[in-house]
């Protein structure tokens, strides 16, 4: 569970409803069925008729598995858990076994790929390559359908605004009519404020949050490929974690002594 998430949509939480405390002495002057019916049930349909409710259902269950359920990626653990594979293939070990030990698929998929037999070294590399390059592209369509997702929810808070005023206009008579305005335009505009929140709190922030974690799972894919051929070659492990560290920012690097116990 991604718990750094889940705090984050509580804080966006307490930050709105304290706003709207300190805003008002009633809440209740924020609550409008109408508006939420426009706003919710808009872009309800309008997502559907952009991706039908099949692929809706898909991009849902993608989001809560990355966005909640996902973890950042530690690229020091990875290129660690590497050289401990590294240096039990040097010292006899079966890829096979190696593979089993593994939680990482893609890492399991290529040291498979490796143990089969069947591809050499060149094509292992240039497969997962493809792999990398596709499983990239479609984390960002993903996160781009979010993105999508997310201009509905001010359009159709604008629409329930108009549709509030014509009301609003079309009463507009009377001797204490004037006395009307205030509450109506209010009314009017908590459409806009229901489709500002709902993007800015839900759609957007969570697709870049899924291109961030795209971002992060091909660089550690691409650590990953330059495993593979280190773990082919039985490079020294203290060549491997230099190499390997070179992906990484200097305060993310893996101090190759703490996993090597000094050298080997």
């Amino acid at each position: 569970m991604n718990i750094a998430t889940i705090f984050s949509v509580f804080m966006a939480l307490i930050v709105f409803v304290t706003g709207l405390a300190l805003s008002s002495d009633s809440l209740k002057i924020f609550y409008d069925f109408p508006s939420v019916f426009i706003v919710f049930g808009g872009t309800a349909s309008a997502a559907a008729l952009s991706f039908q409710f099949k692929r809706l259902w898909v991009l849902f269950k993608l989001f809560v598995t990355r966005v909640f359920k996902g973890k950042g990626f530690n690229y020091g653990n990875m290129i660690k858990e590497v050289l401990l594979t590294l240096d039990s293939y040097r010292k006899g070990e079966s890829l096979k076994s190696l593979a089993e030990k593994t939680d990482d698929f893609f890492f399991k998929e290529g040291l498979q790929l490796m143990d089969g037999g069947i591809l050499d070294m060149n094509q292992v590399v240039q497969v997962m390559e493809e792999r990398n390059e596709n499983l990239y592209y479609l984390y960002v369509e993903d996160a781009q359908k979010m993105k999508i997702l997310g201009k509905y929810p001010p359009a159709f808070g604008m629409m329930g605004t108009t549709i509030g005023m014509v009301v609003l206009l079309a009463n507009l008579s009377g001797a204490d009519a004037i006395k009307k305005v205030g509450p109506a335009m209010g009314v009017c505009l908590i459409t806009t404020l229901y489709g500002t929140v709902l993007a800015n709190f839900t759609f957007l922030p969570f697709a870049d949050n899924m291109t961030e974690q795209a971002k992060e799972m091909y660089l550690k894919n691409r650590i990953l490929i330059e495993s593979f051929k280190l773990i082919s070659e039985k490079t020294n492990p203290i060549v491997a974690a230099e190499k390997l560290n070179s992906f990484l920012r200097p305060s993310e690097r893996l101090d190759w002594k703490t996993v090597l116990g000094g050298g080997k």
